[in-house]
C-alpha cells in the first residue's frame, strides 16, 4: 500500500494570461482548478502508474470538500482528518511567454488536538497494513504543526515496519534526517541549504547527497530540476545521473512530486537501479506537459523513460 500523507493540502488553481503585469489589472484567459499540494501530486502519479494510493490529510472548509471531490473523481481513496479552519488555495500564473508564477498561501492552522488526530489516524493504517506500507510523506508544515512533525510520523512508520518516503524543506527536513527516513528527495536549493556547498553539477550533488545520508537517510537523490536527477539506492555504494529526456514544458510545478512517485513506486515494484531512476526522471519529464500539477499521461511516461541515459558519476 502506498500511503500519501498530506499534512498541508490544497486546492491548486492555474491560471493562463497573456503577461503578467504587476501593480495592473490582469485579465486571465483560462482558469483550471483541481486537488492539490504535494502529497496529493504524488497519489495521482502513483494512480496513472496503476497503483490504488491511498491519500490521508486535513481537511477543512467547503475547499476541503472540493478537495475530497476532486481526489475521488481520480479514484484515489481519501482518509480525511478534520480541521477547524478551511484547506488553503494555491495559484499558479502561466503567461504566453511560458513564465511560470506560484503565490502558495501557508495554509490554514491547526490545534495540538488535530496534530493528534492526524497521528492517531497514521497509526490506524499502518498498524491495519501490518507493515506493507510505504509512507510518503511530502509538502510543507501547515502554522502550529511542530517542526519534528515529520520526525515523528517516521518514527511511527518505522515501529509498525513500515517504509517512510519524505520530500520537505527547511527545519522540518533536517530534523527528519535523524529519523532515517528510507529515501529523501531534496531539490537543489534545498540540497545546498542542508549541506552548505553549491551544487554545480551531478559530481558535486553526488557528493551532497553523501553528506545528507550521514545524516541518517538510508537513500537519498537531488533533484536538479530541468538537468536531471542524481541518486545513491540503498544497497550501492555507487552514484547515478539520470540525463532528462528534454520536453516543451508547458509548467514544472509538481515535477519533484512526480519523480518521488516514481521512486516509490519502483521500490515497491523492486525495480533495478537504472529502471528505477528512469522511471523517476521520466515521471518528472511528463508531469511538465501534464494540464494540471500531478495529472500526467501513463502513455507519456512509457516514451519518455526510452529517452532517459543513465550514467555513473563519482562525487
Amino acid at each position: 500500500m502506498f500511503l500519501c500523507i498530506s499534512v498541508n493540502p490544497a486546492i491548486d488553481k492555474r491560471v493562463r494570461l497573456t503577461k503578467l503585469l504587476p501593480g495592473r489589472v490582469n485579465r486571465v484567459t483560462g482558469v483550471q482548478a483541481a486537488a492539490g499540494g504535494k502529497a496529493t501530486h504524488v497519489a495521482m502519479v502513483l494512480r496513472s502508474l496503476g497503483a490504488e494510493p491511498r491519500w490521508l490529510g486535513f481537511v477543512g472548509g467547503s475547499s476541503g470538500q472540493e478537495l475530497l471531490a476532486g481526489l475521488r473523481d481520480l479514484g484515489i481513496h481519501a482518509d480525511p482528518v478534520p480541521m477547524k479552519n478551511a484547506t488553503r488555495n494555491n495559484l499558479e500564473m502561466i503567461d504566453d511567454c511560458g513564465t511560470v508564477t506560484e503565490i502558495l498561501e501557508p495554509g490554514a492552522s491547526v490545534s495540538i488536538e488535530e496534530i493528534c488526530a492526524f497521528e492517531s489516524a497514521c497509526d490506524a493504517v499502518f498498524s491495519g497494513a501490518h507493515g506493507g506500507v510505504t509512507a510518503i510523506l511530502s509538502g510543507s508544515l501547515p502554522p502550529g504543526a511542530p517542526k519534528e512533525f515529520y520526525a515523528r510520523l517516521i518514527e511511527r512508520a518505522h515501529s509498525f515496519g513500515a517504509r517512510a518516503f519524505l520530500d520537505t524543506s527547511g527545519e522540518p527536513l533536517k530534523l527528519a534526517l535523524e529519523a532515517a527516513p528510507d529515501f529523501v528527495k531534496p531539490n537543489r536549493e534545498e540540497a545546498q541549504w542542508l549541506t552548505g556547498k553549491l551544487i554545480r553539477d551531478p559530481d558535486s550533488a553526488a557528493a551532497a547527497i553523501r553528506q545528507i545520508i550521514a545524516a541518517g537517510p538510508k537513500s537519498a537523490a537531488i533533484s536538479l530540476g530541468q538537468d536531471g536527477l542524481v541518486w545513491k539506492p540503498p544497497s550501492d555504494e555507487k552514484f547515478y545521473y539520470a540525463h532528462p529526456a528534454k520536453v516543451a514544458a508547458c509548467s514544472a510545478v509538481g515535477s519533484g512530486d512526480a519523480a518521488l512517485a516514481g521512486f516509490a513506486y519502483a521500490a515497491e515494484k523492486k525495480l533495478g537501479t537504472e529502471e528505477s531512476l528512469k522511471l523517476a526522471a521520466a515521471c518528472g519529464a511528463a508531469n511538465c506537459l501534464a494540464g494540471l500539477p500531478g495529472q500526467l499521461s501513463a502513455a507519456e511516461v512509457r516514451r519518455l523513460r526510452e529517452l532517459v541515459k543513465v550514467e555513473v558519476v563519482v562525487p
